[in-house]
């Protein structure tokens, strides 16, 4: 007797292979470019000792750098049509993201940590002993101050995408 054909399975995806373009774009580049003074930040803060309003910028760096890594891969792969709701407004999700939460957050924690090294200014003096974290604030406070500028950038760069009506982020 003839076989019955096993039914059809899920329809296949497409292999997944990196969104060349995006990567050579000036969204891709400024991304990358946050990734990693992002790290630099909260590494630095997180290397030395931090107390009090610390705390708080560097719950804010990761946070931040962990969704751009997130939007990154998602962009890089282009799968950005896998997030429920957001991936049909890829554009405007970016926007938000760099304007709202990358530029508000770093610069937050930029001032914070800004304060935290004028705080520390006297142990800049030539023949202080003690261990100072002058340095520490103050490299963190300018790589902060550097990413909320680039974040800034890829926000203007989504915006006038937006304003021109496109709907992609190349």
């Amino acid at each position: 007797p003839p076989t019955v054909p096993p039914p059809p399975g899920p329809p296949a995806r497409g292999s997944l292979s990196l969104h060349r373009a995006y990567l050579r774009s000036p969204l891709g580049l400024l991304r990358l470019g946050q990734l990693a003074l992002g790290a630099a930040f909260w590494v630095t803060v997180a290397a030395h000792k931090y107390e009090g309003a610390a705390h708080f910028a560097l719950f804010a760096a990761v946070l931040v750098w962990l969704l751009t890594l997130a939007i990154f891969g998602l962009s890089l792969l282009g799968r950005w049509e896998l997030v429920p709701w957001l991936g049909s407004r890829w554009l405007l999700t970016n926007l938000v993201h760099d304007l709202a939460l990358g530029v508000g957050l770093y610069a937050a924690a930029t001032g914070i940590m800004g304060h935290k090294a004028k705080q520390r200014s006297f142990c800049n003096l030539p023949g202080y002993s003690q261990h100072c974290l002058y340095s520490a604030y103050l490299s963190a406070s300018i790589c902060g101050g550097i990413t909320a500028c680039l974040y800034l950038f890829s926000g203007l760069y989504c915006l006038s995408r937006r304003c021109q009506d496109q709907r992609d982020i190349i």
